[in-house]
């Protein structure tokens, strides 16, 4: 774990180059030069926007068959000109996640003369983030981190100069309702308004308050005209608090900060990084991971991944500093008590999403599923817990949305969200007719369960929400009149679209049943029944299930031997396309599998390896991670491998924050985009470890270049934790132990067995899978 660290050789230039810090609510990215430090701050509920009611016209059943009638007939242009009509629904104030302001810390120009050097490091062990070097002839060191704990930023500044610390304070806000004035002669006070006019009309968000507080051994602190001035001081220590009015129902929050601030100072730093970490360090912990050393495991973080774009992918090193970058983030992220999940950034914010079409959101057609990929393989399940809260509050919102647009039962989300409960198509059917975006973001449920096998949780949580997902799906599909199959729609396949006939005649994008519905309808329905027989409930509904999934659409291989995207084997028109959504089957689902399903496994090579065949494929960042989590799935090591190295050498920021590339999906710069951190996380672990489909593989994708390692503390379906050690390629030990009993078949390449789990037992297996099992620690 010592080497746990994102390190630099000089200053950053910007943010790209900036160190994220959190405490699953309030974000922190680090951007430290010699002569300048800032601190772009950011805060999860800072959100533009309100809560709004559905805005489309209300429609009934009948409506929706007028639609259904016309893509039956082969009328999509009709077709999607009456969905037009019906479920698209205006933007309004919908809102984005914004930044919240820049703290900056100016040292006086004569304090650079002479040159400077300096390094940065992130230290994931620590979670902090450090810099340190020569300026003026003397050394000085800086570090910062942000405490779930204590919940506040921290810092603290340091130099060996005689002449001590002398710099500026002050704070620039990111929108334009935000002033600071000082409080107190060593604090400086803000507030804010979160409004913008793109994404909502400028008058309608979230309120922050919060302030900074500096502390000085030695010299003086003053506050004039808003700018707090430190002065020959020996050290000095920087406190930051804030809070918003996001579901708050009395004025506490506007004081919360001071409080905090003066709480900080009586507890005083030692005390404060030692909690942090004692909070922090045993979450990152929970798993080890050593793949092997090399030569440029030396080198800063920005040169080994040069090295990876070049084509130099041999430090494997590299890649395990990814996986567990990807854990930091998620617990930076995404505590156990975050008031809400990741969002498209994670809860950073560089604005450039902001500013333009695109939202810092929660959408639903991958990104916010992808960001918590990890959760449970990676052993941070508790990470996902905000996601749960979220997915229950969708529902509630999802019920008028159900009735407002189908006239059916139950709830629906669509393409994507935000924090006030929007749950409508998005505004244009081209990509926002999603009709299981809410549902796939809900299958994050069944993961949770099916990793953790809490009754309390499938009975109180999951199963109540699930079923009124599947009430609404029984009450809304329909019965395909050429194939008698039970289909939605009109529905995407997001955000792809395809030929119905000839080219000539256009692209369309609705159609009915879209493979990438069926699937999730199949797992809902499934899922749903077992828990019904699992809890002994709904006895009358076991039945209307089992029927419904008698009658659901099988997947299909289509001509070119790839697995077909919609119903039928329509032409692409865009096969160059990002989106890979009816792959879900491959993975995150396991409907697909190379053991169980091998014609359908090769139709999913097919599919990918025609996506990667092209020359404008659209290349970004959770693309990359798909095909890395897609080869782990087909057992295909190398080309696994590839799309990883891939990710971390092409599509990372230098501070290994992954993005979207410009001119796609209307993008108007290089976007960061934090999903592809967490898929690219996600990958690794399942080249290592997979337990779907009711079984566990040990190193099931380790690529060549992996020959010897070991891994401690991945999570396997049923509630087991897994180690394993491997030497040339093969493996030598795992250790599994039970925390729930149950019996599964473990397989490593061509050898399997099968264990009998009592909890507390702990299993260990040879390279052989020759069993021996011990009592062991049952918590």
């Amino acid at each position: 774990m010592n080497d746990l660290k994102l390190w630099y050789e000089g200053p950053a230039a910007g943010w790209a180059q900036g160190l994220p810090l959190g405490n699953g609510r309030m974000g922190g990215v680090i951007i430290s030069a010699p002569h300048k430090e800032v601190w772009s701050l950011t805060e999860v509920t800072y959100w533009s926007g309100q809560a709004e009611p559905c805005h489309g016209r209300s429609n009934t059943k009948q409506d929706l068959e007028r639609m259904r009638e016309r893509f039956f007939a082969g009328d999509y242009a009709a077709g999607d000109k009456l969905a037009k009509e019906h479920l698209q629904p205006p933007k309004r104030n919908f809102g984005t996640n914004l930044s919240l302001c820049d703290i900056i810390l100016e040292w006086p120009a004569a304090a650079s003369e002479g040159g400077a050097e300096m390094r940065r490091e992130l230290d994931l062990q620590q979670a902090e983030a450090r810099s340190a070097g020569i300026m003026n002839g003397y050394r000085f060191e800086r570090e910062t981190f942000i405490s779930h704990a204590d919940d506040l930023m921290v810092s603290r500044l340091w130099t060996e100069d005689p002449a001590g610390l002398t710099f500026t304070l002050r704070l620039e806000g990111r929108t334009e309702e935000f002033s600071s004035e000082a409080r107190e002669p060593d604090m400086l006070a803000f507030a804010g308004k979160a409004v913008e006019t793109v994404h909502s009309d400028g008058t309608c968000g979230v309120s922050c308050s919060g302030a900074v507080r500096v502390q000085a051994r030695g010299g003086s602190v003053l506050a004039p005209s808003g700018t707090i001035r430190v002065e020959r001081a020996e050290e000095v220590w920087v406190y930051t608090a804030v809070h918003t009015d996001y579901r708050q129902q009395d004025d506490a929050w506007r004081e919360a900060g001071f409080r905090q601030l003066e709480q900080a100072l009586v507890k005083g730093y030692d005390r404060l990084k030692a909690d942090h970490a004692a909070d922090y360090r045993p979450l990152l912990e929970r798993v080890r991971l050593d793949l092997g050393t090399s030569a440029a495991a030396s080198l800063p973080t920005d040169e080994r991944m040069r090295r990876f774009r070049a084509g130099q992918t041999d430090d494997p090193a590299l890649f395990a500093l990814f996986f567990q970058y990807g854990r930091y983030l998620m617990i930076a992220g995404s505590r156990q008590d975050s008031p809400l999940p990741l969002h498209l950034q994670g809860i950073w914010n560089d604005g450039e999403a902001c500013r333009m079409g695109w939202s810092c959101d929660y959408h639903l057609d991958i990104n916010t599923q992808m960001n918590y990929f990890p959760a449970e393989i990676a052993n941070l399940g508790d990470s996902h817990e905000p996601l749960m809260r979220y997915v229950r509050e969708l529902a509630q919102a999802g019920w008028s949305a159900a009735r407002q647009y189908y006239g059916a039962e139950g709830w629906v989300a669509h393409v994507f969200s935000n924090v006030w409960g929007f749950c409508s198509p998005g505004w244009e059917t081209s990509w926002g007719l999603n009709v299981t975006g809410g549902l796939w973001l809900a299958t994050h449920m069944m993961e949770h369960y099916e990793y953790g096998i809490d009754d309390k949780f499938l009975a109180e949580e999951a199963y109540p929400v699930l079923k009124a997902a599947a009430a609404f799906f029984l009450d809304y599909m329909t019965v395909h009149p050429e194939f008698g199959w039970l289909v939605t729609g009109p529905s995407n396949s997001p955000e792809n679209s395809f030929y119905p006939g000839s080219p000539e005649e256009g692209a369309q994008q609705l159609s009915m049943g879209p493979t990438m519905d069926q699937v999730l309808v199949r797992d809902l329905f499934t899922f749903c029944l077992n828990a019904t027989r699992k809890l002994d409930v709904d006895a009358g509904l076991q039945r209307k299930w089992e029927h419904a999934i008698s009658l659901l659409p099988p997947l299909q291989v289509g001509r070119r031997g790839q697995l077909q995207e919609w119903l039928k084997d329509y032409g692409e028109a865009q096969p160059e396309h990002r989106h890979l959504a009816h792959l879900f089957a491959l993975y995150p689902g396991s409907q697909i599998t190379p053991h169980h399903t091998p014609a359908l496994a090769e139709a999913a090579r097919v599919t990918l390896q025609n996506r990667m065949g092209r020359i404008d494929l659209e290349d970004v960042e959770f693309t990359a991670a798909l095909f890395g989590l897609f080869f782990a799935r087909l057992h295909d090591a190398d080309r696994a491998e590839h799309h990883i190295a891939h990710l971390i050498g092409e599509l990372c920021l230098d501070n290994m924050l992954t993005y979207s590339k410009s001119g796609i999906a209307g993008a108007e710069t290089n976007i960061f985009v934090i999903d592809g951190n967490f898929g690219g996380t996600a990958a690794i672990a399942e080249m290592l470890l997979q337990s779907h489909a009711g079984e566990i593989h040990l190193l099931p994708a380790l690529p060549d270049s992996w020959p010897d390692g070991e891994v401690r503390g991945l999570r396997a379906k049923g509630n087991m934790e897994v180690d394993l050690t491997w030497k040339h390629g093969k493996l030598v030990h795992a250790r599994i132990q039970a925390l729930s009993g149950g019996t599964v078949q473990v397989y490593c390449g061509d050898r399997s067995v099968t264990l009998n789990l009592t909890a507390g037992e702990v299993h260990t297996l040879d390279g052989a899978l020759a069993a021996n099992t011990a009592a062991g620690r049952t918590s």
